[in-house]
């Protein structure tokens, strides 16, 4: 790979030997690696070794075709690089009390980061995921419906947003866009694009997302900065910016020498940066710093004070002047406090309830569609974890089926399956929701989420979730 001089001459003098050599490491092949959601997984195995920071991650024997596997499109595993996992292994560090948190992931899309915070922190946990650009936005929603967990809020909007909201979080992650040197190695574009220039441009962007999430950092919590990017400008200044300006305390993580984990480029502060040839991930560089001017049991009592008085249980809302049906109650295990209600458009909402975050941001779930005297019930609600499954009819799929089904196209029921919204199933997961009225039946799966490219051959390697459904 030919690399710009410029690049390269910015760790010459680094004293670390991998950065030095960084066109021969990047020369080399890349890992296909997944996390498992816990939440969806039973006695199923995908076959690999582990993530050594990361219990959920998996690097994979073999490069399955993932968009053709239904298990991905169930959210039942995410496709991410193993040096992004290392968030998860932060949170844990932060959070070995088990006691809850609200938690900001301030530029989230596509959701790796997120998905990994979910399946991270103690339960009961808030999380906002925010992205600042519309379409990303989109795919960040889409990622986290079939990640299914159901304290989530879903937001588009820049950074600046939380402080004029006058919402704090005990922990903030801000994943920043930069000038994406770690991404060498999978995209050429990055080495196209990159310029001493550019380098610049994300340095004085990130300082701008960090003063604008600085003032939605409660007292006593945490900020985890990161970048896939290598050089210092970006990652080793930034923390030092806050260091300097905000009085950020510096948080060292535990971790196992043997990962290879470079630490700071000329600096003391506990740094954590991923090189390919010293890990088997990308480019990859995080850092935690604490707010100081509150220690650990202040910072809880301040949580406290904020927490949302819930008013009342599992009541019928009303809204638009339509009651909100009585059976969608059943559809799924809502925590106490849920409130419900119709918009405009016939959506049937589900707002849950927020006791530990700010109490502006309550997630919500879209339950279903009032069309005529249906309730269409949504994708959102078949790959949700709260799903009651024992209140639907369901048929198992074999592959091929799901495979159709994921491509918006008609799928056969046995015959013998009752009329009205069935779930269908792959692997014992819920797939999404299809309509039998007898001589057929109309596929629910949403338009914006199906698979456009064919599929490949039926002994292309399939490998994942449903193994045994890969020659039907």
């Amino acid at each position: 790979m030919q690399l710009p001089e410029e690049f390269l001459q910015q760790f010459a003098d680094s004293g670390v030997e991998t950065l030095k050599s960084l066109d021969r490491m990047l020369d080399s092949d890349s890992t296909a690696c997944v996390r498992i959601n816990p939440a969806k997984s039973g006695g199923e195995t995908m076959k690999g070794e582990p993530v050594e920071w990361c219990p959920e991650g998996l690097y994979l024997h073999d490069r399955p075709a993932f968009t053709f596997d239904p298990a991905l499109h169930q959210g039942r595993y995410y496709v991410q690089d193993s040096s992004s996992m290392f968030i998860s292994h932060i949170i844990r560090q932060l959070t070995s009390d088990g006691a809850p948190v609200s938690y900001l992931d301030a530029c989230a899309a596509p959701g790796g980061k997120t998905t990994a915070a979910l399946a991270a922190l103690p339960e009961g946990s808030i999380v906002v995921a925010n992205e600042y650009v519309g379409q990303r936005a989109a795919i960040l929603r889409e990622n986290l419906a079939k990640w299914g967990y159901p304290g989530v809020v879903a937001l588009q909007g820049d950074t600046s947003r939380f402080a004029a909201d006058g919402a704090t979080f005990d922990i903030i992650a801000a994943d920043v866009p930069c000038s994406g040197e770690g991404m060498m190695r999978k995209d050429p574009k990055a080495v196209e694009q990159w310029s001493p220039r550019l380098v610049e441009q994300c340095a004085d962007r990130q300082r701008e997302i960090l003063d604008n999430l600085w003032q939605a950092l409660r007292p006593g919590g945490y900020l985890i900065y990161s970048t896939c990017t290598f050089n210092r400008r970006e990652n080793e200044d930034m923390v030092e910016y806050l260091i300097d300006r905000y009085g950020a305390e510096p948080v060292e993580i535990t971790t196992d020498p043997d990962w290879g984990i470079i630490p700071a480029i000329g600096s003391d502060i506990p740094c954590y940066r991923f090189v390919p040839g010293a890990v088997r991930g990308e480019g990859q560089f995080m850092a935690v710093v604490r707010r100081r001017g509150d220690d650990a049991e202040s910072a809880s009592s301040s949580r406290r004070k904020e927490r949302r008085k819930e008013k009342g249980g599992k009541e019928v809302a009303k809204r638009h002047g339509t009651k909100v049906p009585q059976q969608v109650l059943g559809y799924a295990s809502w925590p106490d406090a849920t409130e419900f209600d119709i918009d405009s458009a016939g959506r049937i909402r589900a707002i849950l309830p927020n006791t530990v975050g700010p109490a502006i941001y309550r997630p919500t779930l879209i339950v279903g569609e009032l069309k005529g005297k249906d309730i269409v019930p949504s994708q959102e609600l078949a790959l949700s974890t709260i799903l009651d499954r024992s209140r639907f009819n369901e048929v198992e799929l074999t592959r091929k089926q799901a495979i159709d089904y994921l491509r918006c196209q008609a799928v056969t029921l046995p015959e013998g399956t009752p009329r009205g919204f069935v779930l269908a199933t792959f692997g014992g997961y819920p797939l999404g929701w299809l309509k039998n009225i007898g001589n057929r039946a109309n596929n629910l799966y949403p338009k914006s989420w199906r698979i456009l490219s064919e599929p490949p051959a039926p002994d292309n390697n399939m490998a994942g979730f449903g193994e045994e459904e890969k020659r039907s």
